[in-house]
């Protein structure tokens, strides 16, 4: 079993994202036996949320479902617990890191990292561009199981 967290700041826009596309994406595969796949925040202001609008759209008009799911606050033992810890941006790399108290066994992860790109990971709360997230994230899901050589 492959345990994957996808990591935001909120918890309700590129993580949720990740998190419904990445489901999605191994069931096509006929690999979803072997994900555990979450998602959560780096903050805690979003807590108990649902995704956000403008994620819910844009995972619709891709025709993929929405994994239920409301933001929650990574946590210390996620760290222990989850194999890929998969940030979506410079701030979240360092807030995980904070949390994590350290990366001793290389599991935190820039998302674009698998899509050979040091960029971040366009945030739509800011921007309103839900489609520039989607494109980012997919890319780097796509390298994330090409990684994995699925």
């Amino acid at each position: 079993m492959i345990k994957v967290l996808f990591i935001c700041h909120g918890n309700i826009c590129r993580s949720t994202l990740a998190q419904s596309l990445m489901t999605y994406m191994v069931k096509e595969r006929g690999i979803e036996d072997m994900f555990e796949i979450d998602s959560a925040a780096t903050s805690t202001e979003e807590i108990g949320n649902p995704p956000h609008y403008g994620t819910v759209r844009k995972l619709k008009e891709e025709g993929i479902p929405l994994v239920p799911h409301r933001a929650r606050r990574m946590l210390r033992r996620d760290y222990e617990y989850y194999d890929y810890l998969i940030g979506m941006d410079t701030a979240n790399i360092r807030n995980m890191t904070r949390i994590a108290e350290g990366d001793p066994q290389r599991k935190i992860y820039k998302m674009l990292e698998f899509a050979g790109s040091s960029a971040d990971v366009a945030d739509p709360w800011y921007t309103g561009d839900f489609e520039a997230t989607y494109r980012d994230v997919k890319a780097g899901l796509e390298g994330f199981l090409k990684q994995l050589g699925l």
